[in-house]
């Protein structure tokens, strides 16, 4: 076991674990969006970012990908992680104000969405891969894809048309953080 403290709290963890796990294992919350057991981790929402002092330098790292180390000093809740996470938070709901999910973290945290209003008020999906991932890793069929790059950048099937590969098992359904998987398997069943 690898020994190291969380928020000056004595924690332990197998070796190949990351912080988020051994923060999970010992009840200490780290919100995260993207992260799901099931599915490797990918770091996409920026959401589970912490504190880590390792004897040289503090830097802030995704807790979901930073594998633990013996000595390390992990802090959940510093100015500087507070601040992150209200960024990140402040940049999704400006930009999703469509999600429920979105909102509440959001409030949670004390942010208020901008002044600036978003054209995508329907949008709620935060391209963080979640509902891929599962389709591949979970369900093994890779009927989910991401379509376009940069800001046109949406999960899809292969050519825009229901994909014959799914097996409507519901597993990007499951996952998915927000309400966005909804959305679209509705709107990819209504074409089928």
């Amino acid at each position: 076991m690898i020994n190291f403290t969380i928020n000056d709290q004595e924690v332990s963890g197998a070796e190949g674990w990351t912080i988020l796990e051994v923060a999970r294992e010992h009840g200490i919350d780290i919100p995260t969006l993207c992260h799901h057991g099931a599915v490797e981790p990918s770091g996409a929402c920026r959401l589970c970012m912490v504190e880590v002092h390792d004897g040289r330098r503090s830097r802030v790292v995704a807790s979901c990908l930073y594998p633990i180390q013996a000595g390390l000093k992990v802090a959940t809740d510093s100015d500087r992680v507070k601040n992150v996470r209200r960024w990140v938070l402040q940049m999704l709901i400006d930009e999703y104000p469509g999600s429920a999910r979105l909102r509440a973290l959001a409030e949670a945290h004390g942010v208020k969405p901008s002044r600036f209003k978003s054209s995508n008020l329907e949008d709620c999906c935060i391209r963080c891969g979640l509902c891929v991932r599962a389709c591949d890793e979970v369900a093994g069929v890779a009927s989910l894809s991401f379509g376009n790059r940069g800001v046109n950048k949406e999960v899809t099937t292969s050519y825009r048309e229901p994909s014959p590969e799914c097996i409507g098992c519901g597993t990007c359904l499951y996952v998915c953080p927000t309400e966005a998987m909804e959305k679209f398997f509705n709107r990819v069943r209504a074409v089928a």
